[in-house]
């Protein structure tokens, strides 16, 4: 029963404080300076996420060459979406090019 309380205080908690700020949002005027700079936040969130992620797949040292695939797929759909300004298009190719290598990896060099 212990655990019920704690996670309805959890939910109650995380909801007050996203709603207070979905609330104030009409009413907070913030500076153009702000404006621009909250632009980047997403894109610096995913960087966050994701260079680990590539650079390090077996966490324990940094992997920079071609045996890994999470590198050449995330190379490749990195060039796709530079010249091509297509998100479904960047994630087709760059899964379709990591599952690939993966498996030519698997196949020839094993």
């Amino acid at each position: 029963m212990t655990e019920i309380y704690v996670i309805t205080g959890m939910i109650l908690v995380t909801f007050f404080i996203r709603y207070s700020m979905f609330a104030a949002s009409g009413q907070i005027q913030l500076p153009v300076y702000m404006t621009h700079a909250l632009r980047y936040v997403p894109p610096a969130v995913l960087t966050a996420i994701t260079v680990p992620a590539v650079l390090m797949p077996h966490g324990e040292q940094v992997e920079l060459n071609l045996s890994n695939p999470y590198l050449v797929g995330a190379l490749v759909a990195c060039t796709v979406g530079w010249y091509s300004r297509n998100l479904l298009l960047t994630i087709v190719v760059g899964m379709v090019t990591f599952l690939g290598w993966q498996w030519v990896l698997a196949t020839y060099l094993v």
